[in-house]
């Protein structure tokens, strides 16, 4: 699937309920699906500056030049969160992911019903999975 059918169907899945409170559950419930990372990848160096709370992300380049990210939080929210991001970019090329609109964050209404701190953190967790982007795209070309 593209980033777009993915934010497609995030928007879709959201759309079903119009309570916030049903919306946080979901996040809440999609954060707890997730695989925990290993504990030898809560490093301070997988840690994400600008969270206010623990946010770990990892990120590895496949042999087919995809990138795979994994992330944990010990907020659940927040979790879910991270766990709507990695849906949406994780398994795609850096390319993919440098180009990619996040237009599900707007569309689903994550950044009006954020406190400003959990806004921030969605633009720091957004920023460093753009990062690995970046990172692999010029190792992938100088090699």
């Amino acid at each position: 699937m593209t980033i777009n059918e993915i934010q497609d169907s995030i928007i879709e899945e959201f759309s079903d309920f119009d309570d916030w409170m049903d919306k946080y559950q979901l996040l809440i419930d999609l954060g707890s699906e997730q695989q925990p990372l290993p504990a030898s990848a809560k490093t301070e160096q997988n840690l994400i500056d600008g969270c206010q709370s623990r946010v770990w992300l990892t990120a590895d380049l496949t042999p087919e030049g995809l990138i795979h990210f994994e992330a944990e939080s010990d907020a659940l929210i927040v979790k879910g969160i991270v766990t709507l991001l990695i849906q949406v970019l994780s398994d795609h090329t850096p390319q993919e992911i440098l180009d990619a609109d996040l237009y599900f964050i707007e569309r689903i209404g994550l950044r009006e019903h954020l406190s400003p701190t959990r806004s921030n953190g969605l633009l720091a967790m957004l920023k460093q999975m753009k990062m690995y982007a970046l990172a692999f795209k010029a190792k992938s070309e100088n090699s």
